[in-house]
This record gives C-alpha cells, sequence and structure tokens, in this order.
C-alpha cells in the first residue's frame, strides 16, 4: 500500500505533447506511456503519475465545448482515485478551456492545472520540461492529507494563474500568459512559494458537481472606431443568439450614438444579454464613471468588472447552459462565482 499522492495527466494535444524526429525534423506524438523515462527528474517528486490521452489529440485552435466536457467527464470519472490533475493543452486557447473547467466543475476541492509549452518536449530549449514537472508538483502539494490548489490554475513560465483571470498575450516568448487583474498564486524559483492569501477556499464538505451543458448562441463584438449600425445588426440579428460581449473602452466606455442606444435596447427587450467587458488587457468596468458609458448603465446592460473575455465568453455559455432566468441573469452574471472578477 502507498500514501504517494497520485496525478493524472491528461493530454489533449498541442505542442507540449510533441517531440522531434531528429532524423526527419519532423514533429510526432509523445509516448506518455514512457514519461518517467523520458523524464526522469518526475521521479524525485515521490508521486504516483498516470496519463489518459485523448484518442485523437487535438489543436487547441480547434477545441470545442464538447472537447471541454471531454476534459470535465475524464475528471469527474477520476476524481476519487486522484488526488490531482494535470491538463496538457495547446496555448492559444488555454485560458478558454481553463475559464470554461472553472465553471463546469462546482465544489471542486482538488487542483486542476492546465499547462503546455511554446516549443515541444525534446527540444533542445524546451520549456516543456518545466512546466510540466512544476505543474504535477503543483498538482501534488498537499497540506496535512489537503490539497493545497483547490481550484483550476494555469502555470506556464515559473508562475501559476488562477485560469480563469489568464488571457495568452505572446505567441513568441516563454512568459505567454499574463494575469493583470490578479495575481499568480504561486512563483517557481529556488523555492516553489504559495500565496495562500490569493487561493480559493472552497467548502470541502460539497459533493463535487459537473456541469456539461454549455449553450454557444453568444457572440463578442469588439468596438473600434468607425463601427457602424450595420455590423451591430447583422450580429444582433443572428438566429437563436442569447447573449452578447461588447469589448469597449477604456473602463466601459462606447459611442453614445442614437442608433448603438436603440438597437441595443430592442436586443435587451428581445431578452438577448448585453455584456460590456473592457478591451484593454488590465482594468475594470466602471460604468457612469464617464458620460460615455452612462447610457449603457441606464440600459441596464450587464457589467462585466474585470473579468477577461475568455472568462466572460465561457461564464455565459456555462450561465445559459443553466438556463438561469432572465431576471436574475444579471444578478448571476455580475456576482463572481469561481473567482472570476472582483
Amino acid at each position: 500500500m502507498t500514501n504517494k499522492t497520485k496525478i493524472l495527466l491528461i493530454y489533449t494535444g498541442g505542442t507540449i505533447g510533441m517531440i522531434k524526429d531528429y532524423k526527419t525534423g519532423a514533429l510526432k506524438a509523445f509516448d506518455f506511456g514512457k514519461l518517467q523515462k523520458n523524464i526522469p527528474e518526475l521521479a524525485q517528486l515521490d508521486c504516483e503519475i498516470s496519463s489518459h490521452s485523448f484518442d485523437s489529440p487535438i489543436d487547441s485552435s480547434n477545441i470545442h465545448t464538447s472537447h471541454w466536457v471531454c476534459i470535465s467527464e475524464t475528471i469527474e470519472d477520476n476524481y476519487d482515485a486522484y488526488d490531482g490533475f494535470v491538463v496538457l493543452h495547446g496555448s492559444d486557447t488555454m485560458s478558454y478551456s481553463a475559464s470554461a473547467l472553472s465553471y463546469m466543475l462546482e465544489n471542486l476541492t482538488k487542483p486542476v492545472i492546465f499547462t503546455g509549452s511554446q516549443l515541444p518536449i525534446g527540444d533542445l530549449r524546451t520549456d516543456a520540461k518545466e512546466n510540466l514537472i512544476t505543474s504535477v508538483q503543483i498538482a501534488a502539494l498537499q497540506a496535512k492529507g489537503v490539497a493545497v490548489i483547490q481550484e483550476v490554475g494555469l502555470y506556464f513560465e515559473y508562475k501559476l494563474y488562477r485560469g480563469n483571470r489568464t488571457t495568452k498575450f505572446s505567441a513568441e516568448h516563454f512568459q505567454a500568459f499574463g494575469s493583470l487583474n490578479y495575481p499568480p498564486l504561486a512563483e517557481s524559483g529556488v523555492h516553489l512559494k504559495v500565496f495562500n492569501e490569493y487561493l480559493l477556499k472552497p467548502k470541502r464538505k460539497k459533493k463535487l458537481i459537473v456541469h456539461k451543458i454549455l449553450d454557444n448562441n453568444v457572440a463578442i463584438l469588439k468596438l473600434f472606431p468607425g463601427f457602424n449600425e450595420q455590423l451591430l445588426q447583422s450580429v444582433l440579428q443572428t438566429p437563436n443568439l442569447k447573449a452578447v460581449i461588447i469589448e469597449t473602452y477604456g473602463s466601459g466606455n462606447a459611442p453614445t450614438d442614437l442608433w448603438l442606444v436603440e438597437n441595443l435596447k430592442k436586443a435587451i427587450k428581445k431578452g438577448i444579454h448585453i455584456i460590456n467587458v473592457t478591451q484593454c488587457s488590465g482594468g475594470s468596468v466602471i460604468m457612469g464613471q464617464y458620460e460615455t458609458s452612462e447610457h449603457l448603465q441606464k440600459l441596464q446592460v450587464i457589467n462585466g468588472k474585470d473579468i477577461t473575455t475568455e472568462a466572460a465568453i465561457t461564464k455565459l455559455m456555462y450561465l445559459l447552459g443553466c438556463k438561469i432566468s432572465n431576471k436574475l441573469f444579471k444578478t448571476v452574471f455580475e456576482t463572481s462565482l469561481r473567482g472570476e472578477m472582483a
């Protein structure tokens, strides 16, 4: 009998799961069955590591809501058998997936750590090994028999972030992700330092609930100088549309043109939820601070506060899937459910 912490690696696809054939230069899928043979450093973590791979690994640009359901079901099926989970995922849509899983896994009391890499695991200068090793180490952290991290995190280039607070901002640098509105949960240096004051503290007595219905009848509109009525109407008239995120300027500001106000008013009257999210990487929507956001406030547009676009769109899918009533929708969206907003 062993008391070692048990970690399940879930490989969905992405660069981290590739290895270079040095004879041909071609990339091929890494054999996770030989994980510890190829990365012997993992043996120093004193935990048992198992792996589960998608039947057909996918590029993260092809991620769909159905894949989020697959990941959540894998965690659900193995929840009692493992102490923590590491999800290996392509970096392009990792923030969307981490955000979605944070909502789908209600009452989570174990770590679910997303990670990936900018270079394949076999490259000379790869970031894959460090990201993978430290993600496993973080998932295995326990204090008095209880997991230290009890939420969905994203680990990349020496920092663990709350998953639903992240955005990918670089396609070239190893430091590919940022969390401008919330501090890191942990940092890896000579020592692994966890910032306990920033961690979610879920109620342990509640049983894990896995939500598998997501409604993707949603849209994102980014404002720009020259944004016109025809474009707005074409989106608002989309069949079965239920919610729209409008990425506004600065602290939630938008043009005061009458056509914008009237079209939004009609949409809201039809039951379409309109959410105001800033297109700035950091900062928050503060409707009413300027004249250019007062009209949105009067329309009862939903305040996205300091939520990221990735967390906002996945929260919409989740809440619509839960069939939250129109009467309560604004209140529920403006409430932090998994630490995704202030």
